[in-house]
């Protein structure tokens, strides 16, 4: 029984056609996700604003302006009030109240009478309560760890390969990121602990793509030594397309099920991570690549030459059997 391909052998497919296309394509993504952040800005969860959430169940979706009219009788300060999952599960966030150490418990147990008063059959679920002095070290911590990660990544592929590759890992990186960022703020979920922690991982995931399809470049360009730059990286993702397609898919399967089909616990996680994934594909085959285009980059450049058994030089890819 043959093993299946999703990508058949000797493909030949030119990639970078669509490099202008797809700059534009970028540029257009980074201003809007740069726009939103701006306009819209982030949902921070209660880990970096600081607050008490109680995630409410109800048998029928209730009237929003209704339920935040009733908590706010409570006298708790402003709330707000949001749908997760369903129109039927609410989280409804309020401030850490200030006084005794027993002052959060207090509040919860007021609004879960309240609940229970007037909308019989609905069930209160988690209470999470975090500081403010707390959330701010925990927003803090996460955007260093976000920034390390970058500066850390740009100078491993300097080191690795040549400062052009560096260049281009971190702008593809810095696109993956912002667009990211910019479909929280587009959608307005709640962008906590759990968002920084899918960050990362596509961090990792979009600069494993990148070296795979680094590596393939600088081995081409010492075999290849008069080939055009540009069709020496579509030889390049070529080769390296079956990889690329079976990590890609596997991991956008998995998430997908865990989006749609997962707890809503993680469910900003599970989103952050799918749309990462794409993004991450889709700047390793057309940022990176593009910047090494943009840069001149050649076998001239940093290559050492390299000649066949007879002294010829070798223009053009060996014939596959």
């Amino acid at each position: 029984m043959r093993p299946l391909k999703l990508v058949p052998d000797n493909v030949n497919i030119d990639w970078l056609r669509w490099r202008h296309w797809a700059t534009a394509l970028s540029v257009a993504m980074v201003i809007a996700s740069i726009a939103l952040l701006a306009v819209k800005g982030l949902n921070f969860g209660i880990d970096f604003v600081g607050g008490q959430v109680v995630r409410v169940s109800f048998e029928q979706a209730p009237e929003v302006d209704e339920l935040r009219a009733r908590v706010d009788t409570l006298g708790l300060g402003e709330s707000t009030i949001q749908q997760f999952g369903s129109p039927r599960d609410i989280a409804i966030r309020l401030p850490v109240p200030e006084g005794a150490d027993n002052a959060a418990s207090q509040s919860a147990t007021r609004l879960r009478q309240l609940i229970e008063t007037n909308y019989p059959g609905a069930s209160v679920g988690s209470v999470e309560a975090v500081s403010g002095k707390v959330s701010g070290e925990l927003f803090q911590k996460g955007a260093l760890a976000l920034g390390f990660a970058m500066i850390a990544i740009a100078i491993y592929i300097w080191f690795r390969f040549e400062w052009q590759f560096g260049v281009g890992a971190l702008l593809a990186l810095a696109q993956d990121m912002l667009v990211t960022l910019g479909f929280f703020a587009l959608t307005q979920l709640e962008f906590n602990l759990n968002t920084i922690a899918a960050l990362l991982t596509i961090i990792g995931y979009s600069l494993n793509d990148k070296i795979v399809i680094f590596d393939r470049v600088r081995e081409n360009l010492r075999k290849y030594r008069k080939m055009e730059i540009v069709e020496l990286l579509n030889l390049s993702i070529n080769e390296t397309l079956a990889r690329t397609v079976m990590t890609s898919l596997s991991l956008i399967l998995a998430l997908a099920a865990l989006v749609f089909l997962g707890p809503d616990v993680i469910f900003g996680f599970s989103l952050a991570m799918l749309l990462g994934i794409g993004i991450g594909t889709y700047s390793s085959m057309f940022v990176g690549n593009g910047v090494l285009i943009q840069f001149k980059v050649g076998p001239e450049s940093f290559a050492k030459k390299d000649v066949g058994p007879a002294g010829a030089e070798r223009t053009a890819p060996r014939e596959r059997r």
